[in-house]
């Protein structure tokens, strides 16, 4: 009896636990949207947060809940997009993908390094010492952009990061991993794109890169649809507004501006 006891005790201890516990999964549990599931099953996992929502499962749960619609998932582009609007029967739906640049154009062959950095082989380590290139605006070439792209889109070539457009899906990783900035998400159209984000005056612009911009304002004036306004010395082009005539790219003397292409 003095060995059964103790015995029972524990056995009885570890029943109500077992009770108490299977208790509480049933009231607490919450209850799962097979719905949301189904949709989430459909989108591409790449939880890139493109489409404005926290990853795939968030976007999932809003589609469910009809608080968005389906076209979002740049990566999933007009497959995905298909899909998910089949399953939540809302009819056909286009999805427009998106493409990053890189809005640089400050190679080796174009700026120069003016300090020899011996440093973490990260454009974040590099930034926090100001950088290794003399423009304070250009890309740092250690590749943190690279190494965020999951799809193999990227590379640093000759100290520029480069993005494959066919590889490219638009997850946005690449962009939320440069310090500085660079590089730009938009619809993947012909469209133009100012490859400079130096909006130092232009005697500073012209001394540390060859292709920066100056802010001569010719591609504004050439435009003509408006897409184009020259700010502190520096181009910009409204994708929404660009048409993709390349009249502000033939303007402009320094090359920056380049059209891309679908």
């Amino acid at each position: 009896m003095q060995i059964l006891i103790p015995i029972l005790i524990v056995a009885g201890i570890g029943l109500l636990a077992g009770i108490i516990l299977a208790a509480a999964s049933i009231l607490m549990a919450v209850p799962k949207d097979e719905k949301a599931e189904a949709l989430e099953a459909l989108l591409p996992g790449a939880n890139c947060g493109a489409c404005g929502f926290s990853g795939c499962s968030g976007y999932a749960k809003a589609m469910a809940a009809g608080e968005a619609q389906p076209g979002l998932c740049s990566p999933g582009g007009q497959k995905t997009a298909a899909a998910c609007a089949q399953l939540l029967g809302t009819g056909p739906v286009s999805a427009v993908p998106s493409v990053a640049t890189v809005r640089c154009l400050g190679s080796a062959d174009n700026t120069r390094d003016r300090v020899a950095y011996a440093g973490l082989a990260s454009c974040a380590a590099a930034q926090l010492l100001g950088g290794q290139t003399d423009c304070g605006f250009g890309c740092l070439g250690l590749g943190d952009c690279v190494a965020a792209c999951e799809f193999d889109a990227l590379r640093v070539c000759n100290g520029l990061a480069q993005i494959d457009r066919e590889k490219c899906v638009g997850c946005g990783k690449c962009a939320a991993a440069c310090p500085r900035k660079l590089i730009e998400l938009a619809p993947k159209k012909r469209r133009a794109v100012v490859l400079c984000q130096n909006c130092d005056p232009a005697r500073d612009t012209l001394r540390v890169c060859k292709a920066g911009c100056i802010g001569c304002g010719k591609c504004q004036r050439a435009c003509p649809v408006g897409a184009v306004a020259v700010a502190n010395g520096l181009a910009a082009i409204d994708p929404a507004k660009c048409v993709g005539c390349g009249k502000c790219a033939a303007e402009c003397p320094r090359g920056v501006i380049r059209l891309e292409t679908v």
